[in-house]
């Protein structure tokens, strides 16, 4: 259903199979099968996650995934009743996310665009798209070869969903896919072991993705932070394109604009930069009140 209903993201269906997973393994324990279990089983299993120290995050994900469950049950006729419906909500506090300054993105750059040969010209293609566009990481490593074809000044996304949206590219990283492309053929397997799927990504590889993965691209940034004299703990592919939402919106990018970018189906969920709008606004009123200067503000 999750997939071909709501056209859900493998990364999406596997999430729901760990929670799911992880729900049935207490529930056997309490002597019930998870697709008769009770409400009292399902708020004693939450009420656990509690008392082990997990976040209000992960609370809200796992409770998630039991109500899609349930209800699916219930439409489906499996139950009459829909358990998940009266258990407790945890409330789900929203921290703000790690991100980067722009000079700390710089030296990730310049760090990148030091490196010679093959590697070095893919990992600053890597690197000068997500900061250009935003990109979920795994938006980013599966990207086809045809989507830096022809006008490259936009890239064609399909994001969650199987929806599509329109990405800008700037100047620089027009220039870096430019610089990639004539070494991108080093990454593609040899001819008959897998080659033609391979063939069909922008960031190719000989795994059986047939493209660069998340995981390896995350360990090469991290390796990459290390040259570049940051934290590799405080650095992942999420974090530049926490850096990008808000190096636009610090610049004068509107919240919706921001969204559309970033893919986000509903602005509340963009909504966790309003922060960045906040300061900007002080700023703003601090530069330019004409009673800031007299009164100190």
């Amino acid at each position: 259903m999750l997939a071909v209903e709501r056209g859900a993201a493998p990364n999406t269906i596997e999430s729901y199979l760990r929670d799911l997973t992880h729900v049935r393994e207490f529930v056997t324990g309490e002597g019930v099968d998870l697709v008769r279990a009770q409400p009292a089983h399902l708020n004693d299993y939450l009420d656990g996650l509690t008392a082990g120290g997990f976040s209000a995050a992960t609370l809200s994900r796992r409770r998630s995934a039991l109500r899609q469950f349930y209800k699916f049950l219930y439409a489906e006729g499996v139950r009459n009743d829909d358990p998940s419906a009266v258990i407790d909500a945890p409330k789900k506090t929203r921290n703000l996310p790690n991100t980067l300054s722009e000079k700390e993105v710089q030296k990730l750059l310049d760090a990148a665009a030091g490196r010679e040969g093959p590697d070095g010209r893919r990992m600053h293609c890597l690197l000068e798209i997500l900061y250009a566009s935003g990109l979920r990481v795994s938006e980013l490593v599966s990207l086809p070869f045809g989507a830096a074809l022809g006008d490259a000044r936009f890239l064609t996304v399909k994001g969650k969903g199987g929806r599509e949206r329109m990405v800008p590219l700037g100047v620089a990283a027009q220039k870096s896919i430019e610089a990639y492309r004539p070494h991108r053929k080093r990454f593609l397997p040899k001819k008959g072991s897998g080659q033609a799927q391979a063939d069909r990504f922008l960031f190719p590889s000989r795994g059986k993705s047939g493209h660069l993965t998340r995981h390896r691209f995350g360990q090469l940034l991290k390796e990459l932070a290390v040259e570049a004299g940051l934290s590799p703990s405080a650095l992942s592919p999420h974090t530049l394109r926490h850096a990008f939402a808000s190096h636009l919106l610090s610049h004068g990018a509107d919240l919706r604009s921001v969204q559309q970018m970033l893919g986000h189906a509903d602005i509340s969920t963009t909504q966790i930069y309003t922060h960045v709008l906040e300061e900007r606004l002080k700023s703003l009123v601090e530069r330019r009140h004409p009673l800031s200067a007299k009164e100190g503000l």
